[in-house]
């Protein structure tokens, strides 16, 4: 197929024959017609196994401060969330910041600056747990302060 008819095909204009792209086994594993695939770049989230042993986190990373209301959706199913603030402008992330101290105030959890413009908000079940080993001493012999 030449070039001109692939594009003219590609934009509908002509019918495309050539079904050698196509595979049988490929539609076979298709989502059902009233089953609707949607997703949102901004949002992750772990797969479904690790939601089936309650080990799921979120990442936001939002345009603008109407994006808030899907960091509370997360954050109220119980689910940690990163939020990452860096590509908004001061005072849409400044707004933002203050709707998940609230959510955090108001569902007993905790918001904690991981980075420069980047928190970590966790429910009231969650513990967080810094890299330091717990069994180092703070006096010992490799102390060289």
């Amino acid at each position: 197929m030449g070039s001109v008819r692939k594009a003219s095909a590609w934009l509908g204009l002509v019918e495309d024959n050539d079904d050698r792209y196509y595979d049988d086994e490929y539609t076979e594993g298709a989502a059902e017609p009233g089953e609707a695939w949607v997703t949102d770049p901004r949002v992750r989230v772990a797969s479904e196994s690790a939601e089936e042993q309650g080990r799921r986190i979120a990442t936001v990373t939002p345009d603008g401060f109407r994006d808030a209301r899907g960091i509370g959706e997360l954050f109220r199913e119980g689910v940690p969330v990163i939020v990452n603030l860096t590509a908004m402008d001061a005072g849409d992330a400044k707004r933002v910041v203050d709707f998940a101290a609230g959510l955090t105030f108001g569902l007993r959890g905790s918001i904690e600056r991981v980075a420069t413009r980047v928190f970590l908000l966790t429910p009231a079940d969650t513990e967080i747990v810094n890299g330091e080993s717990a069994g180092r001493q703070t006096g010992g012999f490799f102390n060289q302060s």
